[in-house]
């Protein structure tokens, strides 16, 4: 089910509107798109720091204007702790968009027994989906994930009538041998060999 972001129109623009309206705690936002016109907006703040905390994509507008709508762009303040703007895209649930979704991991993979780390390389994956179906995130369990293998992102399950537009062999997470045991043990080889030359050394020159 969608995420629900209660809208009113705004008459003033302006950088002193915006700020009266993050002062009142509504945050400016656009609704474009399907050949219609833009309609400048300003949305709860709340309710869109809560959709856009928890990843959602697909939002219903209410109020002034309604409309489905998809997230198109956020823009963040200087510390990224509060959204200064959004843009909505009117959309249909049928229509098919290309999106950008979060990657998580989820559950315990065998390998960490088996002396590995899981280290999460690909945080997000772009797909072309219908808008109705739009995911917030991907939950990927590394329940089986062993020691020396990996998760691609063909690995993940789509939604029905997805596609994958990422790199379908970019590595999504890893169980390895913690690097810091490699490293250790590559240093103690190196350091090896110069100390079994400097025995031979001493051994010929008592000979002599």
């Amino acid at each position: 089910m969608a995420d629900v972001l209660n809208v009113s129109i705004r008459k003033g623009l302006g950088k002193r509107e915006s700020r009266r309206l993050r002062d009142e705690g509504r945050t400016p936002a656009v609704l474009y798109g399907h050949g219609l016109e833009n309609v400048n907006l300003s949305v709860c703040s709340h309710e869109l720091a809560a959709t856009v905390r928890h990843g959602a994509k697909l939002v219903e507008v209410r109020g002034d204007v309604s409309d489905s709508a998809l997230i198109k762009d956020v823009q963040w303040n200087t510390f990224g702790t509060a959204v200064l703007h959004v843009d909505l895209t009117r959309v249909s649930a049928e229509e098919a968009v290309d999106v950008t979704v979060a990657v998580t991991l989820v559950g315990e993979a065998p390998g960490v027994k088996q002396g590995g780390i899981v280290e999460h390389f690909l945080h997000e994956i772009e797909i072309r989906c219908p808008a109705g179906k739009l995911p917030d995130r991907f939950a990927v369990r590394v329940n089986e994930l062993n020691l020396g293998e990996a998760i691609l992102a063909k690995d993940i399950v789509l939604p029905e009538g997805a596609e994958l537009l990422s790199d379908p062999d970019a590595v999504v997470a890893t169980c390895q041998t913690p690097q810091a045991e490699i490293e250790e043990v590559a240093g103690s080889s190196e350091g090896a060999e110069p100390e079994l030359i400097r025995r031979k050394e001493e051994e010929e020159e008592s000979e002599d």
